[in-house]
């Protein structure tokens, strides 16, 4: 029976949808639902499983876990694209790769959660309504400050529409701006710098990897607005994290909202958790019932469809 691993299920909700029961004649399941503490435990733990199931960059899949575990045919991914995967490693070892579907709209939403929760004092008014105490602080409007979108892709795209309809104004620079999509949004297309210096709220798109990899640092940060905000959906290492920490504590900038962060769980007493103007998530950009019943539905068919010779959705 093929022994078969998820990985990362920190909510522990992977059997809410998939019938893990149903499978059981075929594989033998284990969920792991803690990340492991090292690689070495990774090692250990995994050693004898054929398959991996796992989520899009929780779990670094390195060359020396790939070398180690020495039964591991199969590995699907959620998304169709993982950067924690090392694509060179599993090739060698003719380990199929496989991935899914995903919908980028939970992230753009998620997004402007962050922008409407920074920009009207969500969290403080809420924990001060728990407080007994009633309108503590003044907030700030959207309409008719501008937007700057670090990334115009498939997520920057539905965020810039929705700022539109905000009626704010919307800038964009990448390494690789179309300016197609900038012209059908009504996007001003602009430099980085230009982007830094102008921007109300300021919301990273982009993918992440060594191209933007502490794209924002303390330079930037002190050239945006003193009432500016970050927004970061995308990937933490793009923001450098201990100027984060520097800027937001010294109120170089007026804000954060972060759902990613460059080593994740984020631990429990890290310094930006007792930041007040930081508005934290916990990495749930695309943690939703629709993506996650994907995800899972997805995995166990490209995993039957390797185990009858017939690959589905490889990553290449």
């Amino acid at each position: 029976m093929l022994k078969v691993a998820i990985l990362d299920d920190y909510q522990n909700v992977a059997q809410d949808f998939v019938d893990l029961k149903k499978l059981s004649g075929k594989y033998e399941i284990k969920i792991f639902s803690e990340p492991f503490e090292n690689e070495e435990d990774a090692i250990e733990k995994l050693i004898d499983f054929e398959a991996l199931l796992i989520m899009r960059e929780r779990t670094k899949i390195t060359s020396n876990l790939i070398n180690n575990l020495k039964k591991l045919k199969y590995i699907s991914t959620s998304g169709m694209r993982n950067k924690a995967i090392d694509l060179e490693a599993v090739k060698k070892r003719k380990i199929i790769v496989t991935g899914t579907e995903i919908n980028v709209n939970p992230t753009c939403e998620l997004t402007w959660a962050l922008i409407l929760g920074l920009a009207r004092n969500i969290k403080p008014e809420i924990d001060n309504m728990y407080q007994g105490y009633w309108q503590t602080t003044v907030g700030i409007e959207l309409k008719g400050k501008i937007l700057g979108l670090i990334g115009l892709g498939k997520v920057g795209s539905q965020v810039a529409k929705i700022g539109k309809a905000f009626g704010m104004e919307v800038m964009a620079w990448s390494e690789n701006l179309s300016l197609d999509t900038c012209k059908e949004l009504d996007v001003l297309p602009c430099s980085k710098e230009d982007l830094i210096q102008n921007s109300d709220f300021l919301s990273i798109h982009v993918q992440g990897g060594e191209r933007y990899k502490d794209c924002i640092k303390l330079d930037e940060f002190d050239k945006m607005k003193k009432t500016a905000f970050l927004i970061n959906t995308s990937r933490g290492p793009i923001v450098n994290e201990d100027d984060l920490i520097i800027a937001l504590s010294t109120n170089v900038i007026a804000g954060a909202g972060i759902d990613v962060y460059e080593k994740e769980p984020l631990v429990s007493d890290h310094k930006l958790r007792f930041i007040p103007n930081a508005l934290l998530l916990p990495h749930i950009g695309y943690v939703t019932a629709e993506n996650y019943s994907i995800f899972y539905t997805q995995m166990f068919e490209n995993l039957e469809s390797c185990v009858s010779g017939k690959p589905i959705r490889v990553i290449k």
